[in-house]
Formats: structure tokens, sequence, C-alpha cells
């Protein structure tokens, strides 16, 4: 509310000066210039009242601590741009006493909070989960790309949209897709090594190794998502050129600098949704995939009706054949269902096998201990016998390496809430508006929950007994990829053993290590978090196995 009677105040001071600025009195007896005036008076007192009166005297928020090192344009930041400031957080996370909740604020001191405490996310995840949704800024920005499904329903519209899915997410029905993720692996595999013999390689200096391991993740992962969320092979892994795997490319690469910078003048304004409808190159671009990808995934319902109409035909496993069986939705509704899986379901594990490749190139002994366990266990690449859940699930350094690259590596940084009445907050008053930070970068390594190894990438912390699932954490809200209560990730199951079984394969057939083992991280941020590069990596196979 401080906000808010603080424009009311501006705009008070600005209409009397208005009064005051009578024509005859004007510059130039001018009623234009007047008005100009006018509007740039209005314009300068709301920007000095955002940046610079707002956080220190008007914010609802002062009895939730702040730091101090504020600046008027950068507020807590470095950055000129609306981004999350996570070595500042990470710092302050260690430096502040934890009060369960910290005020921070972004460019333009446009001001968030972060939940730094398993009491607050408690609340916010679980108790109270519906008093904080998605902004609809952030949901229009995603609808573009997955649709109107169940990341973006709120209330009552996602209780039921949640219940009607969760039969094809139980372990009961994922376990039974382990086939087509080991399938899709080994061929993944395959391919690459064949990639890898091609004569284009062969120099005077010997062969080349260099794999960008991003363009095998995504298509792997596509293909995956196709066959068990829609019995659908889309063959990214055989035609990489396929359209849909091209619009996938596009609408996820990252946006120009200037329509970032676009972006950051439509929040100090009070609205950015107008920059998505500027005819910019970028924006066509994401009109055009998203239409794509709703087409094809409206083509695949279809096919599906028409199969699961024939008497004869056995039901089948994909997720789209339980959420046909509910009755629940209509052919629109599943549009944004396919979307949503199809979107957020591949993508995040394309980028969790990126960082699982990235970590085992900089831990050497990890990566020899990992493949001692698979090559022990598992059934040869070439072995056509289909692999069981059984077989991956009891392989407990893998699950290990997996859960640490998950906690140390999230695919999805930062997510983000907005309070839609007022409400409290681990004991705090919180008013409508209110926007929050749930950030699994920081809180997944926060020594407080973690310990004094927090900030070390230890497969081991998920080894030993109670500690599979737990890493030996204080509390189950220190591992926050997937979130937690109803607004958790439907699909964590599924993607956690799509990742066990492709980096099982990999790590058995492939020695790997980067190609600039020196060079620094440099990251993509977009949906997902992944490495710039889309990691270059050096393979080398391995006979054997």
């Amino acid at each position: 509310m401080g906000r808010i009677n603080g424009s009311f105040t501006i705009l008070y001071l600005g209409v009397a000066a208005g009064i005051y600025l009578k024509p005859e009195y004007a510059i130039l007896n001018s009623r234009i210039v007047t008005g100009i005036v006018f509007l740039a008076f209005i314009t300068a007192s709301k920007f000095i009242y955002q940046f610079v009166l707002y956080p220190e005297y008007f914010t609802p928020l002062k009895h939730i601590h702040s730091p101090k090192d504020r600046g008027w344009l950068r507020g807590n930041t470095q950055s000129l741009l609306l981004e999350t400031p996570y070595p500042q957080l990470q710092e302050w996370t260690k430096t502040m006493p934890n009060e369960d909740l910290l005020r921070y604020y972004l460019v333009g001191n446009l001001e968030r909070v972060i939940c730094t405490s398993p009491k607050a996310l408690s609340e916010i995840l679980v108790t109270k989960v519906y008093d904080f949704e998605k902004p609809e800024l952030v949901r229009q920005s995603l609808r573009r790309i997955t649709g109107d499904g169940i990341l973006l329903a709120e209330g009552e519209e996602h209780k039921i949209q949640r219940k009607n899915l969760m039969p094809a997410f139980s372990y009961r029905h994922i376990k039974d897709l382990y086939p087509v993720f080991w399938a899709k692996s080994v061929e993944m595999v395959n391919m690459i090594q064949q990639d890898l013999r091609t004569p284009s390689r062969k120099s005077a200096t010997g062969t080349d190794k260099t794999v960008q391991i991003s363009t095998w993740a995504s298509r792997a992962t596509l293909d995956i998502i196709g066959v068990a969320g829609m019995d659908h092979d889309f063959d990214s892994l055989q035609d990489p050129n396929n359209k849909l795997n091209q619009s996938y490319r596009q609408i996820m690469a990252s946006p120009p600098l200037y329509m970032k910078i676009l972006f950051v003048v439509g929040m100090l304004l009070g609205d950015p949704t107008w920059t998505q409808n500027l005819p910019t190159t970028r924006n066509k671009e994401i009109t055009e995939g998203g239409e794509v990808i709703r087409n094809v995934a409206r083509q695949m319902i279809r096919q599906k009706k028409a199969k699961m109409e024939d008497p004869k035909a056995e039901t089948g496993i994909d997720i789209i054949s339980v959420a046909l069986t509910s009755g629940t939705f209509d052919e629109e509704n599943l549009v944004d269902q396919c979307m949503t899986f199809l979107g957020a379901g591949h993508e995040t594990t394309a980028s969790a096998l990126q960082w699982a490749i990235y970590a085992l190139c900089q831990n050497p002994g990890v990566q020899t201990r990992l493949r001692d366990e698979i090559r022990d266990n598992l059934p040869s690449l070439d072995d056509k016998t289909p692999i069981s859940a059984a077989a991956i699930d009891n392989l407990p350094y893998l699950n290990a390496v997996c859960n640490e690259v998950l906690r140390f590596y999230p695919s999805v940084s930062t997510t983000i809430r907005k309070a839609v009445r007022d409400t409290t907050l681990a004991g705090k008053h919180i008013p409508k508006d209110t926007t929050f930070t749930l950030s699994p970068k920081i809180l997944n390594r926060m020594e407080e929950l973690w310990g004094h190894d927090a900030d070390e990438f230890n497969p081991d912390r998920f080894m030993g007994p109670g500690k599979a699932n737990t890493g030996g954490a204080s509390s189950n809200y220190a591992f926050l990829t997937f979130l937690h209560g109803p607004r958790s990730c439907i699909g964590q199951g599924f993607a956690k053993s799509e990742l066990a079984c492709l980096l099982a394969a990999m790590v058995g057939r492939f020695h790997m290590e980067l190609k600039f083992p020196d060079a620094k991280l440099e990251v993509r941020e977009g949906a997902t978090v992944s490495p710039k590069d889309g990691v270059i990596t050096l393979l080398t196979p391995l006979e054997g196995w």
C-alpha cells in the first residue's frame, strides 16, 4: 500500500502544479509547453519516489531486514538489468542474521523479498500456498512457450488439474517408462559415437573428439517426452532439423540485450507487457515457434484420441493417455498440458544433463567411481534387453551423483511468487502484491542447512544410511530444486529417473573432459539455466561395455 499511497501523493502534487501553471503564466504562454512541463514533473516525481523515497520511507516492509548497501539506481545489485543478485544473496545469507525473510532491491529499487528459512518456505509452499501465486507478468511470458497448463494454473483450477494428472506421475506408472528412458539414452550415445567416427573429424593431427552436450541433450529429452508423454517419437536424435526441435531452439535462446533493457524500462514504468507486442525479431520468433508447438500438440492429441477409440487398442502408459482417460480436459486444455510437458519437461532435464557432464568433467574422481558402478551393474549398451526400474534405482552412487547435480546446479535457479491478499509469513505481516523470490540456487547451498561444505560438489553427502534422499540436510526445505507442497514439480520423479538413465549411458561409454577446462564458467539464463557454451566436451569412447 505504501507504493500506491505514494503514487497518489505524486499525482496530487502534479495536479497542484498543473493548476498553478495556468496557460497565461506558462512559458511562451503555451498550453503545449505547460502540458509537457506537467508530464515531466509527474514522471520525475514518480521516479524520485520509486528510486529514492519508497525504499527508505514508504515501504510497508520496513520490519523485514534489508542490506544497507543500496544505491538509488541499482538497488542492492551490481546490474542495470532485471537480474537476481546471486553472489550478493549468498553473501547476505552468510553474514546477516537469518530472520526467515530478507528484503532487497533490484535495478530502480524494485522491491523483492527472499525466503531464507524452512519456516518461511513451509508456509509459502504448503500451509499458505494459495496466498501466493505466480505474477501475471511471469505467467504471460511463459504462456507463449508452455501453454496455459498445470504450470500456470492457480487456485481451484490448479487443484483439479493436479489431481487428474497425478496418476501419470506416480512411481507405479513411471517405473514402466524406464525402458523408454534407457532406449533413447542408448540411441543418443550410439549416435554420438557414430558422429565421432565420421571422416570429417579426421585430420593430420588426429581425431576431433569435440562434442557440444546441449544439442544432444535437448534432442534426446525432446524425444523422451514425446514417447513417454504423447506416445509419439519426434525423432529429434535422428533428424536435428525437424521443425519442433528448431522451434524450441528458437524460443529458448536468450533475448538480445536491447529487449532486456526495454523490459527494465517497462518495469520501472509499471507495465512491461507492451514489450511482448513490439514487432521485434525476437517476439516474432517466439510467436511463430509457439504456434508450431501448439499445432504439433493438437495433432498428437487427435491422433491419440483416434487410437484410443479403437476397442482393441491397449491403454497407453503415456501421460496424455492418462489425461484423456480422466475425462477432465477438453482438447484445448490438453493442448496446453502437452505444451507444458514438452517445454518444461524436456528443457529442464536437458539442462540438468549438461550440468551433470560439466560436474563430472570438473571432478574426474567422481566420474571414474560412477563409471565403475555403472559397468559393474548395468548391461552393456549392446544388450537389447529392456532395462528395469530396479536396475537403475539400485545404483546408490548414480542416484547420489544425480541428486548432488540437482542440488548444486538446479535447472531453474529462481521462481517468483506474489501475495494475492494481505497475509503473514513467519510471523511477519505481508501486504498484498509483495513479490517473493524462491531461489533453489541460494537455499540449496546454504551452510546453515547443509553444513560447512554446502558450496562444494560432493555426491557422498547422499551416501550412507538415511541420506539417500536428504543428503544429511537439516530440513526437507534445504533441497528446493523441485519446490515442495501442492505446487511442487509434478514431474520430479519422471525427471530424476530420466536423468539417471541418460547419465548412466554417457558415463558408461565415454571418458569425458572439458575442451577448455580453465575457461571461466558463463551461464545462459532463460526459462532454464545452463552453461552458456552448451558444455564443449572431449569424449573418448571406452571399450568393454
